[in-house]
C-alpha cells in the first residue's frame, strides 16, 4: 500500500517538475504583437483568432437560420476578465470585479487535463444546440443548454478567453472560460429570452451593423459593423456612393465583397447614372486594364442578373429593372450568360456574360444606408 501511494506521489511529482508554470498561471491569449511564441501557460496568439472563428462559424449554422447573428470579435479586456475566473479553479461563480462591462456572459469547462481541447469545449457546447426548443425557448427536460444559448447569443459580439491547469485532490484538471459581451441567457418572468431572430441571414441586421459577413465554411451570414468608407467613394451621384474594384472577380464573389463592405452591386436606374459611370470608366485609361492573364475582360459587374424561371432581368433586390441600356444585338446569351456586365468595347453599355467570367465590379453604397451609417455613429 505505501509503496502504490510512493509510486503515485513520485507519478505526481514527474508531472509537477516538467509543468512548473502552469500551477499558478492561466493560459490566455492576446494579441500583443510581441507575444508571437508560445508563452508559459501554454497558448499561442494565433490562438485567439481560431476561438473566434470557430464562434463565428457556429454562429453561422444554428437551426433555424438567424436573421440577426452578429459576428463576433476578440476582446483582451474580456480575455483578461476570463483569466480572473480561470485562476479560481472553479466554474459556479465569477470573480466579483469593478468593470466597464454592464453585463458579462460566461461559459465554462472543466476537464480532467490532456483529455480535452478548446475547439473540442466549444464545439461541446454548439453540441447543447440538440437540447434546445427553439420554438418553446426551452432545455429539454432534465437536460442543459445554457452553454449553447450563450455561445448564440445574437448579440453577443465580443469574446475573450482563457484556460488554467488547477490541481485538485492531487489530479490535474484544466479549466476552460470564455467571457461574452453583452452577455446572454436574459430571463423575463422566468422565460428564457429567445437567443436570435429567425429568418433569411443578415435580413435584421441594425443600422449600426450593415455589413454581412460570410466565409465559405458559413452556412449563413453574420451582422458586421461596416465604416462607411466615404473617402473611397470613386463617383457620388444623387447622394449614392459608387465604388469600383480594383480587383477582378467571378459575378457572385463580387456580389459577396460588396455585401461585406456594407453595400450591394451597382443598380443603374436612370440615364444619368449610366451615362456618368460610363464616362467615368472610360476615363480611367490605362488603371481600367485588367493584367492578371486570369482576368478575361475588361468590362465591370452591376447587379443584373437573368432570371430563367421568370424569364426576365431582375436586380438583385429582385426589382425588374424600369430602364435598361443593353448594347445593339444584347442580351444574347440568355441561359448561358446570365450575369450583367458594363462593356467596354460598347461604350460600357450592358453586356450579358457568363457568371463564372473575371471583372471588376461596381459597389453601391444607396444614400439611405449613407444615412443609417451616419445615424449610427
Amino acid at each position: 500500500m505505501k509503496s502504490t501511494a510512493a509510486s503515485r506521489c513520485l507519478d505526481l511529482f514527474v508531472v509537477l517538475s516538467l509543468l512548473p508554470p502552469f500551477i499558478s498561471a492561466s493560459r490566455i491569449i492576446t494579441d500583443t504583437p510581441d507575444l508571437q511564441k508560445s508563452t508559459s501557460t501554454g497558448l499561442r496568439v494565433k490562438e485567439h483568432s481560431q476561438i473566434v472563428a470557430q464562434h463565428n462559424r457556429l454562429r453561422s449554422r444554428v437551426q433555424p437560420m438567424a436573421a440577426n447573428m452578429q459576428k463576433m470579435e476578440w476582446d483582451e479586456k474580456l480575455a483578461l476578465l476570463a483569466k480572473e475566473r480561470a485562476a479560481l479553479c472553479h466554474s459556479d461563480h465569477p470573480p466579483q470585479h469593478s468593470s466597464s462591462f454592464s453585463h458579462i456572459g460566461w461559459n465554462t469547462n472543466l476537464s480532467v487535463y490532456g483529455v480535452t481541447s478548446f475547439s473540442d469545449v466549444i464545439d461541446s457546447w454548439f453540441g447543447e444546440g440538440k437540447e434546445f426548443l427553439y420554438l418553446n425557448g426551452k432545455c429539454r427536460e432534465n437536460t442543459t443548454c445554457q452553454h449553447y444559448t450563450q455561445l448564440v447569443w445574437a448579440t453577443s459580439s465580443h469574446v475573450g478567453c482563457a484556460s488554467q491547469l488547477c490541481l485538485r485532490e492531487g489530479d490535474l484538471w484544466e479549466i476552460f472560460v470564455c467571457a461574452y459581451f453583452p452577455g446572454g441567457n436574459w430571463e423575463v418572468k422566468g422565460q428564457l429570452v429567445m437567443p436570435y431572430k429567425t429568418g433569411l441571414y443578415c435580413s435584421l441586421c441594425t443600422s449600426s451593423m450593415s455589413g454581412c459577413f460570410r466565409l465559405w465554411d458559413h452556412v449563413g451570414g453574420l451582422c458586421e459593423k461596416v465604416q462607411f468608407p466615404l473617402h473611397s467613394c470613386d463617383v457620388m451621384i444623387d447622394g449614392d456612393c459608387f465604388m469600383v474594384s480594383s480587383e477582378a472577380d467571378t459575378y457572385y464573389r463580387a456580389k459577396s465583397h460588396c455585401q461585406e463592405r456594407g453595400g450591394i452591386l451597382g443598380h443603374i436606374h436612370n440615364q444619368k447614372v449610366q451615362d456618368i459611370l460610363a464616362f467615368y470608366l472610360s476615363q480611367l485609361e490605362t488603371s481600367n486594364e485588367v493584367t492578371n492573364t486570369d482576368f478575361e475582360t475588361r468590362n465591370f459587374w452591376i447587379g443584373l442578373t437573368y432570371k430563367p424561371l421568370k424569364d426576365s432581368f431582375r436586380w438583385d433586390t429582385g426589382e425588374i429593372p424600369r430602364f435598361s441600356s443593353f448594347a445593339f444585338g444584347q442580351p444574347d446569351n440568355q441561359g448561358f450568360g446570365n450575369c450583367v456586365e458594363l462593356q467596354a468595347s460598347s461604350g460600357f453599355n450592358w453586356n450579358d456574360q457568363r457568371c463564372k467570367t473575371q471583372n471588376r465590379y461596381i459597389c453601391l453604397h444607396a444614400a439611405e444606408h449613407i444615412a443609417q451609417w451616419e445615424d449610427g455613429r
